[in-house]
Formats: C-alpha cells, sequence, structure tokens
C-alpha cells in the first residue's frame, strides 16, 4: 500500500458545470483556463482538469477536441510537464435521448492523445441517476442517467490501452471499483491508473458521503492492491469537511476545483489548491512535482510529445 511519506498529488478542477453566477472565479474563456491551470501548478498542482462549454449532458455528438486542445496547446508551451484530464459526453439512453455511442464519445480524447496533448485518458466505469433536490429535499423525478454500460467501460480500458495512456478512473459509487478491481487481479489493467473517489454531499445524487468511515469502505475495497488513489468532495469542501486530511493521513492524494467545491464561499481555484498545501505541511507530506506524480502514476507516455 501507498505510504504516509508518499509525495501528495494535487489535482485542480478547474471549472466543470459551475456558472458564473454561481462562482464569478470560473474559468471558461481559454487565457482564463491557461492563467488559472499555471498559477495552480506553480502552488502546487500536478494534474489539471477542466471542461469546456461543450454540455456533458444532452450532447448528441463528439465534444469539440479543439475546444480543448486550444488552449492546452498554449498551455503546454507555458508548462510542458502539465498533466492534463479531459471530461466526456454522457449517454443517457433511455427516451430522453438516442444512445450516442462510446466511440463518437471518446472521440475528442482519441483526437487530443494523436496529436499529444495528452498523457491520461479517462475511465467511468459505471452508471449512476442524475437529479438535484427539491425544495422539501426530495430528489427530482429527473430522467438523467450518467451511463456507461460493462461493454463501454470495457473500451475506456482498451482504448487507453491501445493509446498508451494513463487512466483517470472515476469512481462515483462503490460499484465503480468491483469492475476496476476485476479488471486488477486479472492482470489485465493497462499502466498507469489512478483511482479517483468521488465522495458527494447529500444534495448530490451520487457517492458515498465525504467521511473518514466511507473512505475506509473504499480502501478496504482495494485493500491488498498498489493502485494509486484520490479523494473529492463534490457539494462540499474537501478540505473543510476534513475528507481531504483523511485521505493524506492514510497516503492517498487530493482532487479540489471550483467544480466539486460546495461550500458557502466563492474560492478561486488557487486558494483551494493552496489550502490543501498548507495542509499537506502540517501533516508531513511532501507535495509532488509533476514528473513525480507521472512516475507515480506509471504514465506510459509522459512527457507527451506535444511541441508548440
Amino acid at each position: 500500500m501507498i505510504q504516509a511519506d508518499t509525495p501528495l498529488i494535487i489535482e485542480v478542477s478547474l471549472n466543470g458545470s459551475v456558472k458564473p453566477e454561481q462562482n464569478p472565479n470560473v474559468p471558461y474563456e481559454d487565457d482564463d483556463i491557461v492563467a488559472q491551470a499555471v498559477e495552480c501548478m506553480e502552488a502546487g498542482a500536478a494534474l489539471v482538469h477542466n471542461h469546456t462549454r461543450d454540455p456533458v449532458f444532452g450532447k448528441t455528438g463528439a465534444m469539440d477536441a479543439e475546444d480543448y486542445a486550444r488552449p492546452w496547446r498554449k498551455l503546454l508551451a507555458l508548462r510542458p510537464d502539465a498533466i492534463l484530464t479531459p471530461t466526456m459526453p454522457a449517454d443517457p439512453g433511455g427516451p430522453q435521448s438516442d444512445n450516442v455511442p462510446v466511440e463518437v464519445r471518446f472521440a475528442h480524447i482519441e483526437a487530443m492523445a494523436q496529436e499529444g496533448l495528452i498523457a491520461q485518458g479517462l475511465c467511468d466505469p459505471g452508471s449512476f441517476s442524475v437529479s438535484v433536490p427539491t425544495e422539501d429535499g426530495v430528489f427530482a423525478p429527473t430522467q438523467l442517467v450518467y451511463r456507461n454500460d460493462a461493454h463501454d467501460s470495457h473500451y475506456y480500458v482498451e482504448a487507453c490501452r491501445r493509446l498508451k495512456l494513463g487512466m483517470s478512473i472515476s469512481i462515483f459509487e462503490p460499484g465503480f471499483v468491483k469492475f476496476i478491481m476485476a479488471l486488477h487481479r486479472a492482470g489485465k489493467l493497462p499502466p498507469g491508473g489512478i483511482m479517483k473517489f468521488y465522495f458527494g454531499a447529500d444534495s448530490m445524487s451520487f457517492g458515498l458521503p465525504p467521511t473518514a468511515k466511507a473512505l475506509d469502505a473504499y480502501l478496504e475495497m482495494i485493500e491488498g492492491s498498489d493502485l494509486p488513489w484520490s479523494v473529492s468532495a463534490f457539494g462540499d469542501d474537501c478540505v473543510g469537511c476534513g475528507l481531504a486530511e483523511e485521505a493524506i493521513k492514510r497516503g492517498g492524494h487530493v482532487q479540489v476545483g471550483i467544480e466539486p467545491y460546495g461550500g458557502p464561499r466563492t474560492p478561486t481555484n488557487v486558494e483551494l489548491v493552496e489550502e490543501v498545501v498548507a495542509l499537506a505541511g502540517r501533516l508531513g507530506r511532501p507535495i509532488a512535482t509533476p514528473e513525480q506524480a507521472a512516475a507515480m502514476l506509471n504514465l506510459p507516455t509522459y512527457p507527451v510529445p506535444f511541441a508548440a
């Protein structure tokens, strides 16, 4: 298992679906994404995740790879050590839309890998219902599903293997872990994966709560493996609620940023990174550089061969 003195990998998730009226500091313009990514890396972030204005839900075709590539080319020209991770559109299925083939939903990641912009791909090995609470606290009767069936999940794994990408493995529910651990026990995971445990506040329709007991449940599921892992608290404050501290003490890693943050403030991305850095200092964990993170994650093609 990972030792407690392992350098701490910090990932910053810059925007997600957060709107400027929710937090005026959220970046969507290319130059803002680049500026905030550089600032966060200078503060201690090794991994950078962002969305574009392309919606995750309601998308019927491929995401526009160029919308990712434009700021990332600029960022890599400034910080060629950056480890970048995109997202992908949902396939809600059912009556609300036609199914979107997995090859279409993954096409922008494939394009960026071929250009040499990314060393880490994406694997979301499972599905969950998406809703929001109504005024009485009951989740609304939506028909939205973030859908990744077993066929899709195998596709992500094999696409990352073929493209020689590490895998950013999103864990929204415990069943996602079972899929990955079955591959791990069979020796069929490609190199370079990190399990990202996405905990959900009560206002989120997915995930275990951001508590020490819930984290321990996940760690029991991966016991005996050497897979790196990180935590993120969607709809909560990862540092403020104590989850980041529990992860750091156990040798894990931490994702923060405007996307998952759900506290009372409107922080900047760099403030959220700096809070993790300060916490790690108090707990005696050194901060991983991007080069150290890439080595720890065993990313097959880092640094990427991109040339500005």
